[in-house]
């Protein structure tokens, strides 16, 4: 099935912008990230207590890199669930790291913080598609992930 997902463009430069949209985790909206250079989809250490009422994590024996530094120190979590528009993942594994930087530049801009950027993990999994014209992020969902199965 196909899913859209609309999202907004945020300028954060004069020139840039970045993909935003709004997902749930756990049930509770959270902004996020479009990010095709990211690898993975990861959630920030700082914010996950608003998404997770007991923040149980393990220490990820690789080091993270990417969002302007070589060598990151990142922690695995399992969240309860995960939707982005009608997906549904149940028990999803993430990654969660210090995305105070980011969030400090979103401040700088007068912009809401982020909680997440979705990667190429996802956006490969679900053959995703980005329409600039629609705004709006399609994922190519199997019927038993669609959030009302």
């Amino acid at each position: 099935m196909l899913c859209k997902i609309p999202f907004q463009l945020v300028a954060i430069e004069s020139d840039g912008v970045h993909l935003i949209l709004n997902a749930k985790i756990n049930r509770r909206t959270c902004r996020l990230l479009i990010d095709t250079g990211a690898s993975r989809t990861v959630f920030d250490q700082n914010r996950i207590g608003n998404f997770v009422d007991d923040v149980e994590m393990l220490e990820n024996e690789q080091l993270s890199t990417g969002l302007g530094t070589n060598e990151m120190k990142s922690h695995i979590i399992t969240l309860e669930s995960f939707e982005i528009g009608d997906l549904f993942m149940k028990d999803y594994t993430s990654v969660i790291i210090d995305m105070v930087h980011i969030n400090q530049s979103f401040e700088a801009y007068g912009l809401p913080a982020i909680d997440g950027v979705i990667g190429g993990d996802i956006l490969l999994d679900y053959k995703a598609e980005i329409d600039y014209r629609k705004k709006e992020l399609r994922l190519r969902v199997p019927k038993k992930q669609m959030r009302n199965n």
